[in-house]
């Protein structure tokens, strides 16, 4: 456990042009997209994702990755923390039958508008204190979620997931490994708090116990 790894390696890669969106980026825009309201996710691009809606393209390819490296089954648990409006469960559960997921998100509107056969499965939450019981999943993943956080959040986010889970969870967090990529990071970012060398996230999660698996977020 606990490894660098790319389990999102057959997620389609979107062509950035990161010098652009960093010169169009104000603090105004990253107020608002931190509201992780209808603007963030389907208001105009500077904001956030410019139109959040549910594509098989995106998450499809992954799953099976998740399901061999995990041994998923229909028996399996998952809960996904920012899950938004549910669409990697949606795909989880349309590849892996019978399998249970949950998921918890801070944006209400998302949930709102979660796709419909994964409404009775997502609720607002909060990832700093998971209203699950201990060992409550067989596997817990988070993307690009608990960098939104503050570090000392981000450090609790990351004990709760290790809390919940039964041993095996992955996240993925907003990192960087040269000066040029910490640069293009920071033009990037609309949205994260807390956003670290990749040696010091490592150090980070000895400091907070987090024990799984983990990637990282460069543009």
């Amino acid at each position: 456990m606990k490894q660098e790894i790319d389990l999102l390696v057959n997620y389609p890669k979107a062509k950035r042009n990161v010098e652009e969106r960093g010169n169009e980026k104000t603090e105004v825009d990253r107020a608002l997209a931190r509201q992780f309201g209808k603007e963030f996710f389907d208001g105009d691009r500077r904001h956030g994702y410019g139109g959040f809606s549910y594509f098989p393209r995106f998450w499809q390819p992954v799953i099976p990755t998740f399901r061999e490296y995990f041994g998923l089954t229909e028996t399996s648990s998952v809960l996904d923390v920012g899950c938004a409006k549910g669409f990697m469960m949606h795909d989880l559960a349309q590849l892996i039958p019978g399998i249970a997921v949950k998921g918890i998100d801070i944006s209400s509107y998302a949930i709102e508008n979660a796709i419909d056969d994964m409404k009775p499965h997502v609720r607002i939450g909060d990832a700093r204190k998971l209203e699950f019981p201990d060992n409550a999943f067989d596997v817990v993943i988070s993307i690009n979620t608990v960098h939104n956080l503050n570090r000392e959040d981000c450090g609790q986010a990351l004990r709760e997931i290790e809390r919940v889970s039964k041993g095996h969870s992955y996240i993925t967090v907003d990192a960087y490994r040269t000066e040029e990529e910490k640069k293009r990071m920071y033009a990037w970012n609309l949205t994260a708090q807390t956003i670290m060398h990749v040696d010091e996230w490592k150090l980070f999660f000895d400091e907070v116990g987090y024990t799984g698996d983990y990637f990282w977020f460069i543009p």
